[in-house]
């Protein structure tokens, strides 16, 4: 009996390690609303250390590709990825309109896009630190080419 409750331990030791682990970086959020008939709602919340550990599973061509599309932009890209970290509360764009309204900021160290149309709502909240090893990995792949 004490055997069992000794590996019960260590089991529920390792998950929370695994968990705080995992979630260190924070969560992607996307969050789309179709505020009409037959409208979709979706809510998905993703541990942000995932990213970059799923991009290792994405085929080489594909990334390079993406590289070389991005290869001109790279350079400017990181910059700012960098400079965001500078920017712990800061809003970038603020567009309002009758039925529109676009903002895009950055608080606590996340990228926020908030967008309404027409009743339609779209949310998106990115790590900066995400953000920043997606374009170094594929600056990585950009440099090998």
């Amino acid at each position: 009996m004490m055997i069992l409750a000794k590996l019960a331990l260590g089991a529920a030791g390792t998950l929370a390690v695994a968990t705080v682990y995992t979630f260190r970086e924070g969560t992607i959020r996307v969050d789309v609303d179709e505020h009409r008939s037959g409208g979709s709602h979706v809510h998905l919340w993703v541990p942000a250390a995932l990213v970059p550990a799923a991009m290792h599973f994405v085929p080489d061509d594909k990334l390079q590709e993406a590289a070389a599309h991005a290869h001109e932009a790279l350079p400017i890209v990181k910059i700012v990825a960098k400079e965001l970290g500078n920017y712990p509360n800061a809003e970038f764009v603020q567009v309002d309109s009758a039925e529109e309204h676009v903002k895009v900021s950055v608080r606590n160290g996340k990228v926020y896009v908030d967008v309404q149309d027409h009743g339609d709502e779209v949310h998106v909240a990115v790590p900066v630190s995400t953000i920043e090893d997606v374009i170094e990995n594929i600056s990585e792949r950009d440099r090998a080419q």
